[in-house]
């Protein structure tokens, strides 16, 4: 009986885990629709908020922290079981780079990330004049503001995101609460980085609604900003005494379920649980 369990578990990481790769495409989906959403719906022109609520700076919190709120939700989810919910390619290599997810996985994550972004977007197109006047929540450098500027805001607020997901996730009193950084992390640089390039930190975030609105300017940052903010951020965690919080599960919560077997090394993969 052993034996054909070993053999099963087998089989199953040698083939493709589409699952893992659909679990992405879907979260990375929902959190361009509802996390856009909300964007729109606190700075679109004719929105109810924007007269509720005439601070921008508070406005800004707000929809830093209910986008935050959403990627925790899908961390939450059994999206976010299956796959981990890095709903973002930086997050994925970051992992990648500490060794806890294989490149073919992380490719397969990445190309999945990227379509459900897109696929994400498209739904936007429902709020219309609302969307178009932000364009469907495109980043692109802030009015004053440099590509150069905005590159630097992006890499900064990556480093942010890499260096507290991973010390959450190696602190062993932390790890279970993980998800809510999210909320409060956002939150706080939406607020003070947003008017300089958006706080994307995510390129498929980017990419998404640029596809939808046509809108392309200054592309180049919310690839190579967060890029390079993910590569300084793993340095940071991996050559300081941060080093001591080091990250088991390429997860964001949910650390146990291994479905497909790829979350842990070979020599201590388990039977995966079915339930």
């Amino acid at each position: 009986m052993e034996s054909e369990c070993l053999l099963k578990l087998s089989s199953m990481t040698n083939e493709t885990p589409w699952g893992l790769y659909l679990s992405e495409f879907i979260g990375t989906a929902l959190l361009l629709l509802v996390g856009l959403s909300f964007v729109i719906l606190d700075f679109g022109r004719g929105s109810f908020i924007v007269n509720a609520i005439p601070d921008a700076g508070l406005r800004r919190l707000i929809t830093g922290f209910l986008f935050g709120s959403t990627g925790a939700a899908i961390a939450y989810s059994r999206v976010g079981k299956v796959s981990g919910a890095h709903i973002n390619p930086v997050v994925t290599l970051a992992f990648h780079i500490k060794g806890k997810l294989s490149a073919r996985n992380a490719a397969g994550y990445i190309a999945a990330q990227f379509a459900g972004a897109v696929v994400g977007s498209i739904p936007l197109l429902i709020w219309g004049r609302a969307g178009r006047s932000v364009g469907y929540g495109a980043t692109t450098p802030g009015s004053g503001f440099t590509v150069w500027q905005a590159f630097l805001g992006e890499v900064v607020t990556t480093i942010c995101l890499v260096v507290g997901l991973f010390t959450f996730l190696g602190h062993k009193k932390l790890r279970n609460y993980t998800p809510l950084l999210f909320p409060f992390l956002y939150a706080v640089m939406v607020y003070l980085e947003a008017p300089i390039s958006g706080t994307s930190t995510n390129p498929a975030r980017s990419l998404g609604p640029s596809v939808v609105s046509g809108i392309w300017f200054g592309w180049w940052v919310y690839f190579l900003g967060p890029l390079t903010g993910m590569l300084i951020g793993v340095a940071i965690h991996r050559f300081s005494w941060l080093k001591r919080f080091e990250v088991e599960v390429a997860k964001i919560y949910h650390f146990e379920h291994d479905f497909y077997g790829i979350f842990r090394e070979s020599s201590t993969r388990q039977v995966p649980s079915f339930k």
